[in-house]
């Protein structure tokens, strides 16, 4: 057994992981990252990246579809194997040697194992080949663990050896046919994937898909999604899944059945906590940990989680903003600054409350940022909403022959200004960040009359809200 001490170990080598130890570092502190995996963590290999490489091709390839000339010059179909080849190049194939040399030029030590706390500023790493290695942290230790697929208790599922996102999108040959079970982000992009290979899917979603967010985004995806070809059983639970010899047979509640070579269990996410020694300070192994805006864990002194591990926005952009703050903060209270944990202030996060951007990369994209209208109203604010129909603006009669879209925005009326935005369509994902900007600068409205969006673009939509508003 060997003994080492930081002033920072971090638990999880992911993208979070990675920030709060570069920030620390910045500041002045010595750290080390522990990962049981591939340094990169589930972004890089088995979720943001690879999902994104095996979506890429078939929206390119719908795209020029929609575009007369280019239209009659697709001959083809997707090429499944050279998607899947491309995949492979995005994620090195699986290889972290580029992540690691990245570590060592930023001064960041490794160690590979599994971290377990073990005390009062202590993790101890188990190897691949059963030694132990204890270390020691002057000022903290950051969890950074992320999340696991839940698999849902559904009778017989666990035995039908389902597919989660890590299978999905590391697939290496595409199964003739695909049952998912959910509705949300996972579930409508693979969805979209899969249907892309030539594969014949079911997307099984009790609640509707999307349901998070504005109801005309899930109702333009499945939309889209059954144009594509796919079933969408809407409406309806799980009662059972069984593994007969080459299929799974799904019996729903309304005595329906779907078969299909492969199941997917897209029902949502677990923290990945339940191994990590949270027993030995005092906290429950497999739960969530509750952080303040500094993501310092409550009622401790030394401990932060970061990352979707903490349940306060489960994306990974998301995650490097709050580890950009815990890394500075930690950094900041090892030299006894004065930390103040005010709105906007470099030590906080709080954007992850109700300035939150997300994509969902289906055909036609779905972006969204803050307040949903329920949501707002919920909130109590008085609101105005502002819809439109992107087809109509010019920029979107150039970009396709047959464009599909529809944009949303949520007006603070007390305020004055913008606190929530949704917008469908083709690629709309870079319209994203006007809107994030605005909502978290807190424009006023009056002020975003004299941000002239070029012409002729889609981004004319924030003239026509305007106008619509008739401020």
């Amino acid at each position: 057994m060997t003994t080492r001490e930081y002033d920072l170990i971090v638990i999880g080598a992911g993208p979070v992981g990675e920030n709060v130890a570069d920030r620390a570092v910045q500041g002045g502190l010595t750290a080390v990252i522990v990962e049981s995996e591939l340094v990169g963590g589930e972004c890089s290999y088995w979720a943001c990246m690879p999902s994104k490489a095996l979506l890429r091709g078939g929206a390119a390839l719908r795209a020029a579809r929609d575009i007369a000339g280019a239209r009659e010059a697709v001959t083809g179909r997707l090429d499944v194997a050279a998607t899947l080849q491309r995949r492979d190049g995005i994620t090195h194939e699986w290889s972290d040697a580029s992540q690691v040399e990245w570590l060592e030029t930023a001064g960041i030590d490794l160690v590979r194992g599994h971290a377990r706390l073990s005390g009062d500023r202590e993790v101890s790493v188990e190897g691949a080949d059963g030694a132990t290695t204890v270390l020691r942290a002057r000022h903290a230790v950051a969890v950074c663990t992320g999340t696991d697929a839940a698999t849902p208790d559904i009778p017989g599922l666990a035995d039908a050896r389902p597919w989660t996102s890590r299978e999905a999108t590391s697939v290496e040959t595409v199964p003739a046919s695909l049952a998912i079970l959910g509705g949300g982000i996972v579930a409508v992009e693979m969805a979209t994937a899969f249907a892309s290979f030539g594969t014949a899917v079911t997307v099984i979603a009790r609640s509707g898909l999307l349901t998070s967010l504005e109801p005309f985004a899930g109702e333009l995806v499945g939309d889209a999604l059954r144009d594509a070809g796919v079933t969408i059983r809407a409406g309806v639970g799980t009662d059972r899944v069984a593994r007969e010899g080459a299929e799974v047979v799904i019996t729903l509640s309304d005595g329906s059945e779907v078969r299909a070579a492969e199941v997917l269990a897209a029902t949502g996410r677990a923290p990945r906590t339940d191994d990590i020694g949270l027993d030995v300070v005092g906290l429950a192994p497999g739960s969530w940990l509750d952080v303040d805006d500094t993501m310092r864990v409550r009622g401790s002194d030394w401990l932060y989680a970061v990352g979707d591990v903490n349940h306060r926005a489960l994306l990974t952009h998301q995650g490097k903003y709050q580890a950009r703050a815990a890394g500075d903060v930690i950094a900041a209270r090892a030299k006894g600054d004065d930390v103040q944990d005010a709105p906007w202030g470099r030590h906080v996060a709080t954007a992850d409350r109700t300035a939150v951007p997300q994509v969902v990369f289906t055909d036609p994209e779905v972006a969204a940022v803050g307040h949903t209208e329920a949501s707002a109203r919920e909130a109590g604010l008085d609101i105005r909403v502002l819809d439109y129909d992107l087809s109509w603006v010019a920029g979107a009669s150039t970009y396709a022959d047959h464009y599909t879209g529809r944009a949303r925005a949520i007006v603070d009326l007390g305020r004055g200004v913008l606190v929530g935005a949704t917008f469908v369509g083709p690629d709309i994902a870079e319209l994203l960040h006007s809107a994030t900007i605005a909502i978290v600068g807190e424009v006023p409205i009056e002020r975003l009359w004299h941000a002239v969006p070029s012409y002729p673009t889609v981004s004319e939509v924030w003239l026509r809200w305007l106008e619509e508003l008739g401020r």
